[in-house]
């Protein structure tokens, strides 16, 4: 089973992704950990990769594709894979289509969890780090023992700069601009499955099992 995961900043992917990985022995591809492994390895496209991002511009999409290619032919995709933070565009969507076809494959199941944009901006904007250990907490959902202060450690908690109120909203903006056209595209092949990223962790996870089968 060949699946891209969907999900504006926030939504929970990442939680959900590792439940996927479990529940169906499929690994989990994100763009930037191709970059990464590429670059390591020293491969021809990855050494490709390296030349923009060195200029810090962004890797075409047809390098990307290329190590998208490679990926998925490797061993432990042989019962398929999840695609996270790629394709971003209807663009990429088309290549990545593109390229299965000429491999025999295609993707069976789009997962966009869907949660909205005041949730989303509540739950980013909780977000507190510890300066000392790096510890995680949420104000809401999460909160230390003590305000501003650290469980693990007595370190000082603070909000990072890209969790405040202005930024959260530009960021879910851009993924709101970039993914509409994407999720039509996907609609309109009829694998788009929509699914409500609101309540807990559980319910959400059955609300994805219920529709992947």
């Amino acid at each position: 089973m060949n699946i891209i995961l969907l999900g504006p900043p926030g939504a929970g992917k990442g939680t959900q992704a590792k439940r996927l990985i479990d529940k169906y022995g499929i690994p989990q591809i994100s763009t930037g950990d191709m970059l990464r492994a590429a670059l390591k390895a020293g491969t021809p496209l990855g050494l490709e990769a390296k030349k923009y991002m060195d200029k810090g511009e962004l890797v075409p999409d047809s390098v990307v594709i290329g190590l998208v290619k490679e990926r998925i032919q490797q061993g432990d995709c042989a019962k398929g894979y999840m695609l996270d933070g790629f394709p971003r565009n209807v663009s990429q969507a088309e290549a990545l289509d593109g390229m299965l076809d000429q491999l025999g494959q295609k993707i069976d199941h789009v997962v966009c969890i869907e949660v909205p944009n005041d949730e989303l901006v509540e739950r980013l904007t909780g977000r507190r780090t510890c300066r000392e250990c790096g510890a995680g907490y949420h104000v809401k959902f999460d909160p230390p023992k003590k305000d501003g202060i650290c469980d693990k450690c007595g370190g000082e908690l603070y909000q990072r700069d890209d969790d405040n109120v202005q930024t959260v909203t530009s960021r879910l903006k851009v993924y709101s601009d970039q993914t509409e056209p994407l999720i039509n595209y996907y609609d309109n092949q009829g694998k788009l499955r929509r699914i409500d990223g609101v309540g807990d962790i559980d319910e959400i996870f059955g609300r994805i099992v219920a529709v992947l089968g």
